[in-house]
Order: C-alpha cells, then sequence, then structure tokens
C-alpha cells in the first residue's frame, strides 16, 4: 500500500490544501472548507483503489461530500470491474480532515492544513463526532506517561524521560473554558503553556519531532482528529492516547448530544460498550500498515503554509509510513500555467 499510493495521496491533501489557501483571510470558513472537501475527494477518485471514509466531514458539519461511510477510488465506479483486478485491488479505510482549522484559514492565522490518514480496511478506529481526552509526548517518554495520572504527574514524569526541567517544557492547551482548571495547574507545576484556538493535529505530531519547542499536547478535543493524530504517533513511536469525552458538562458546548445518556446509548450502538476506556495509538490505528499525509495551508510549527506566485504555488507536505519507517518533508511547486514566469526557490 506504501508504494501503491504513497505519492499519491501527498497529491491529495496538496490539492485539498492549495483550494482552500486561495480563501485565506476571507473570513468565510465554510467556503475554505467546502472547497478542500471538494479538491481532496476529487484527487482521491483518481486513485486506483477502493477507499471508504471512515472519519470525514461527519454528522456534525452535514457536509455533501466525504461523508463517513462514502466510497472513493477509481474501484469503486460501477463499471470497476472491467479495469480493477480484485487480486491486485487495494482497499484502505481513510480519515480525512481536509482543512483542520476552519477558523485558523478564515483569519489568516497560523497552524492550519490539509490532513489524512489510510489503513488496509478496518486498521482505523472508526470514531463518533464526540471529544476526547488527549495525551500527546516525545517518544522518549512512551508508555511512561499516562492520561490517567494528573497533569503534574505526567510533567514530572516527562521531565524525568527527557533529562530537562519542568520549566523548560511547553505544553499546548486548546484555549476552551473547559481547560481553565488544566491550565492552572499546568502553570503551577512549573511549565509553559502555548494555548491554541484550533488545529490540535498539529500539535500533537510536533510533539514527536525535536526542535519544535512543544513538548506534550494536554485536554479536550474532537475525538476524529485524535484518531488522525493517533495515526501519525503510531507511525512516529511517539506517545498518544485518547478517551472518549460523552458528557457535554465536561465539553461544556452543545456539539456532541443533549445529554449523556443519550450519548452513552449512540456509543453502544456502535459497538461501543466501555464509554470510559483508554486507547493508545496502535489501537486507534491498529492497522498493519498507517499512512499519514499533511499539507500546510497556513504557515505552522512544522510546515510552511502554501505561497503563491504569478502562474503557480508552492506547498510544503510531510507524508509518514509506518511500512517504510519514514517521515519525508515533501517541498513542490505547482506550475499552473504552462510557462510562468518565474519558479519561487526562495
Amino acid at each position: 500500500m506504501d508504494n501503491v499510493i504513497g505519492l499519491e495521496i501527498i497529491e491529495v491533501v496538496e490539492q485539498a490544501a492549495i483550494a482552500s489557501a486561495r480563501w485565506m483571510g476571507k473570513g468565510e470558513k465554510d467556503t475554505a472548507d467546502q472547497v478542500a472537501v471538494d479538491a481532496m475527494r476529487n484527487r482521491m477518485n483518481k486513485i486506483h483503489m477502493r477507499g471508504r471514509i471512515v472519519i470525514g466531514e461527519g454528522e456534525r458539519d452535514d457536509a455533501p461530500m466525504l461523508y463517513i461511510g462514502e466510497e472513493v477510488g477509481i474501484c469503486t465506479q460501477e463499471n470497476a470491474s472491467s479495469f480493477c483486478d480484485p487480486e491486485q485491488l487495494v482497499e484502505i479505510d481513510i480519515a480525512v480532515d481536509p482543512c483542520e482549522g476552519t477558523n485558523l484559514v478564515a483569519y489568516g492565522q497560523n497552524g492550519s492544513m490539509a490532513v489524512l490518514a489510510i489503513a488496509e480496511k478496518g486498521g482505523l478506529f472508526a470514531a463518533p463526532d464526540f471529544y476526547m481526552k488527549k495525551l500527546a509526548a516525545p517518544a522518549v517518554a512512551k508508555n511512561h506517561v499516562d492520561i490517567r495520572k494528573s497533569a503534574t504527574e505526567n510533567l514530572k514524569i516527562l521531565s524525568d524521560c527527557m533529562n530537562r526541567s519542568i520549566e523548560e517544557m511547553v505544553v499546548v492547551v486548546m484555549d476552551r473554558p473547559r481547560h481553565k482548571d488544566l491550565i492552572n495547574e499546568i502553570r503551577t507545576a512549573g511549565a509553559r503553556v502555548r494555548l491554541i484556538s484550533d488545529g490540535d493535529v498539529s500539535a500533537a505530531i510536533s510533539c514527536a519531532f525535536a526542535g519544535t519547542n512543544i513538548h506534550a499536547l494536554m485536554g479536550i478535543g474532537a475525538a476524529p482528529e485524535g484518531v488522525i493524530s493517533a495515526a501519525a504517533m503510531r507511525c512516529l513511536g511517539g506517545h498518544f492516547q485518547g478517551q472518549l469525552i460523552y458528557d457535554p458538562e465536561v465539553v461544556k458546548t452543545g456539539l456532541i448530544g443533549e445529554s449523556k445518556e443519550g450519548n452513552m446509548e449512540r456509543l453502544k450502538s456502535m459497538g461501543i460498550n466501555d464509554p470510559d476506556r483508554v486507547y493508545s495509538d496502535d489501537e486507534l490505528a491498529s492497522g498493519d500498515t498507517v499512512l499519514f499525509a499533511a499539507c500546510g495551508i497556513t504557515p505552522g510549527t512544522l510546515m510552511e503554509g502554501v505561497r503563491f506566485f504569478h502562474g503557480g504555488a508552492r506547498t510544503e507536505s510531510l507524508v509518514i509510513s509506518s511500512q517504510s519507517k519514514t517521515a519525508r518533508f515533501v517541498d513542490t511547486i505547482h506550475m499552473f500555467d504552462s510557462k510562468p514566469k518565474a519558479l519561487q526557490l526562495h
């Protein structure tokens, strides 16, 4: 699977990023999201595969495309039997977020990107459109920190694992009212807090790369994005744990249903009988082969955003593979015109 569609999924996130970047700073987050969805879907439908969206735009956004359960790829067409060999057919599950951080794009802020993760059929956890308590940390702390411990305890463990003082650490937390106590605890323990308005996938992945000055992600964010983060961290060897949050009182928003009891019933109907279970990255992305790809829309910690020039654009992407055990940064120049005036190399 790595060799068959590894390059093509880079083009999928690149096309989504370029489409969304055209709406950067225009204050229209829904449009920035929709054009990314369209571009991602169009490119995926040119890949020789049978793909199934297990995490998509979901019910929350009521998106007409890339919904959960949608099939994509050339081999999903009605006449696919005439040109798709069943013995060589690649069947995969796909988790997508065509525009992670729609508000960031709309208001010209850093940290938005187009992302997806893929694995063989059944290799990605089909997370409901709920929230998830998350803990991400560098590889050196894998299986030492634990989401069931307090932030203070985890910072002490992380300090020992990384051989650096707590005061030298930076923890990323979503800037939400529900995190008031968490933020105070992290600060009291001595660590520094970087608050973000959106886009915690980038923050989670940054924990696995030295030099980003991000040492942990803590707090509650969207569950589907948690699975995508877990796929990347599984490939990178970093630490990621997630625990579904189904109580509206904890989240302090009306996005996950009206009642705790109703949400528990919904989880049960999806085959999730232990709603409080803590999932590791290996469980959220359990496939034998897992691929993750992202392309910056606006500038971020790991990647530059889309930069347009006369006749083209330049993108920076990241593709991570559990099979080849690689993390590749891909710098691409896209030539829209047949004869662009100048290629931007700096």
